[in-house]
Parts: structure tokens; sequence; C-alpha cells
């Protein structure tokens, strides 16, 4: 098995979410595994083991976005055209707009027209220093598309030098078809889809949206039971517009994640606190949407709940291509630490994908999935806004060419 050692370089290993900085380090991989790191003097002589100078780079974890929509068919920006002259979303929506649209695009596409476009977004993301992501269904609310939109997820984690988790949000919002029937699409969703795309092996979570113009907490409920009974783990988008208490119905199903979290109370943060549900904040969506209601970070802090950090990329309320701004918008949205983003972007986005006894920290025995960045701190990669970081980054132990 390749054995490599990777020297001069200081590493935030983000070990416990904390910097963790050792500097001077090296990081031997064996195969795609982290063998050993260290202090550069404590390495001990190694025969017949390639040797990679890393410039005196900083070296991170690679990084995890753990809660995208990746793939999707057509365009909204015409819509966000239409907002900032005064359109509002709902008479955009009563025209045909809004999520109605990348469901009828989505349903359109072929196949291969999703992976070629999914595949665009993802290189930015890849490019921009992840090494995992989760991708959504949700845009096709039907069996058939949402099994299209999975195995195009699960086609991009084959062929790409990227982890791909594939979570089904068919609980997403309520198809045309079963207008004013949602209790109805929720047993359909229950009884078919679920079962289904369990058996194609499409499916790594189950995720389902929570809100008055979505689904009832009675209905997720119903979702939440099912893929429990199909042996699948569960996220949340809640408290994202309002408080129905979301996040708490999460942490009762030991979820993985509850996602946006606007509108959470403290009783939400004590239960996701117990429960170990990590706390996902999207400030893209929060910028985008121009929203004024925070996240409640210090009732999060103060329970010492997990809080990750994530693009939320979609065509409707976050068309975000970076996660390294996402980093700086939730320092200067959020008043998160340089230090709290960066353990959201790696350590904790892990644990929100349930994958952080591998991934998410430089450390003996995870994945060997790193990026030694041409910066001077660690903070840098919060405080540049935008451009191309100077970076070389590793998956599996093997450098990946862009």
């Amino acid at each position: 098995m390749h054995k490599t050692l990777w020297q001069n370089c200081h590493a935030a290993t983000m070990v416990g979410g904390r910097y963790s900085i050792i500097e001077d380090a090296a990081i031997v991989t064996l195969g795609d595994t982290i063998d050993w790191i260290g202090p550069r003097a404590e390495v001990l002589a190694m025969a017949g083991v390639e040797v990679v100078d890393l410039g005196g780079a900083w070296v991170t974890p690679g990084l995890v976005d753990c809660h995208t929509h990746t793939v999707f068919g057509g365009n909204r920006s015409g819509e966000f055209e239409q907002r900032l002259q005064g359109v509002s979303y709902a008479e955009i929506a009563a025209a045909g707009g809004g999520i109605a649209s990348t469901v009828r695009a989505t349903r359109a596409a072929s196949e291969k027209e999703l992976y070629a476009s999914a595949r665009q977004r993802l290189d930015a993301l890849r490019r921009d220093g992840v090494t995992t992501v989760e991708i959504k269904s949700g845009y096709g609310l039907d069996l058939a598309n949402e099994a299209k939109m999975l195995r195009v997820a699960r086609r991009l984690g084959q062929e790409l030098p990227v982890t791909v988790r594939a979570t089904c949000l068919a609980a997403h919002a309520l198809p045309p078809e079963y207008k004013d029937r949602s209790d109805e699409y929720i047993a359909h969703i229950c009884d078919e889809m679920l079962p289904a795309l369990a058996a194609e092996g499409l499916v790594d979570a189950v995720d389902a949206f929570c809100e008055y113009l979505a689904f009832s907490p009675a209905q997720v409920e119903r979702v939440f039971i099912k893929a429990k009974a199909l042996g699948l783990p569960v996220k949340l988008h809640a408290e994202q517009l309002s408080s129905l208490a979301g996040s708490s119905l999460a942490a009762r199903y030991q979820a993985l994640s509850a996602d946006h979290l606007e509108f959470m109370t403290e009783a939400d943060a004590i239960a996701m606190a117990a429960s170990g549900t990590v706390a996902v904040l999207l400030p893209g969506a929060f910028y985008f949407l121009r929203e004024t209601q925070l996240p409640p970070m210090e009732a999060l802090r103060k329970h010492g709940v997990a809080i990750a950090i994530a693009t939320d990329l979609n065509p409707g309320t976050s068309p975000g291509l970076s996660l390294r701004l996402m980093l700086n918008m939730a320092c200067t949205l959020f008043r998160m630490t340089p230090e709290e983003a960066l353990a959201g972007a790696t350590l904790h986005a892990a644990k929100a994908l349930g994958l952080d006894a591998s991934h998410g920290s430089l450390e003996k025995g995870k994945v060997a999935d790193f990026v030694a960045w041409n910066i001077d701190r660690p903070a840098d990669l919060a405080y540049w806004l935008g451009g191309d970081l100077g970076k070389r980054v590793v998956r599996h132990g093997l450098e990946v060419t862009f």
C-alpha cells in the first residue's frame, strides 16, 4: 500500500472542533488513510516513502458541504431580478414560478442534462476545497424523477474525486398533481417512494421541510417513522420562517441535523443538545432572502450544540458556489468566530452527515482528505471574499487535479 510523507506545513487539525494547531507538521498517509500526524521533528525514519513538500502551507481537513441541492433543472435568475423590481414571491409563485418552475424544469431534463449541469456546480465547490458533499433530491416530487435526481448524485460521487451523500427530500413541497391533498402525498412518500428508493440503494438519509408553507410536524413525523423503519437516518429543514418546534421533533428522532433554525427556541436547542443533533446554519439563504431573524447563537453555544455551516446551494434561495464565502457570511452575519466557522465546515459538518468518525478532522485512522492552503493563518479562509486561494487538494491520500 502506497505510503506518503507530507511535510513542511502547519496543520489546523480541527480535533474537538478547535484549530488544534500543529506547527511545522507532517502527515503520513497509508493508502487512503491518515497513518500518523504530528510535529515533523517526531517523524521516524521510513524507507520507500514518497515525500511531498507542501511549501509551508496551512493544512486543514477537506471541507464538507453538508446541505446542498446541487442537482436541479433550469435557472431562476429571472425571478431574482423580478423580486428586486418589486414583484413579491407570492406573485411569482402564483404565475407558476418559485419551486414549481424548478420542478417542471427538473422533470423535463434528462438524466444526462442534470448530470452535466450539476457537475459544473460541484466542480466549483471542489475547486473551493470541498472533498465531501451532501446532495438532496426534492425537485422531482414523484418516484421516477426523485430516483433520477438521486442516480445523478450517486454518479457524481462515482465519477469525481469527492464523497457524495445522497438525501431523499421528497417531502420538500407539494407536487401539482397532489394540490390540496398533502396527507395523500405524504402517504405516497411513505408507502411507495421511500421503500422503492431505499431498495435501489439510492438513499443515505431522509429529509423533509417542516414549515407552514410545506409540511406540518405531524406529517413530517410520518416520514420520520417510515425512514427509521427502513434503517435510514433523518434530517430536517426547520424553523426557517416560523417556530413549529420542528427541531425538537428532529431531536426526538435522533436526527443527524436540523437546518436553517432562524426561529428556533432555547427549548429546541436543549433538545438538540441532548440528542446530539447538529445545527446546520445556512447564511447564504439568510443573505439572499434578506432575512432579519438571526439564529439563536447564544442558546446554541450555551447548550453545546454542534454548529455546522453549508452553502444550501439551490436555484431559488441560495445559488452559492463557494463554501468559503459561507464561512465569511457565518462570521459577519451570525457573529461566529473564524474558528467556529471552520469547525462548521469540517468536523461538525461531517457529524451532520454521520461521517465524523471518518471525516472532518486530521487524526490517525481517519480518511486522508485534506487541503494545503497558501495562506498566512487559518482565519484567512473566512477572511478573503471570493477568489481562488492557492491550494493543493488531497482526497483519499491522492492529490486531486482540476
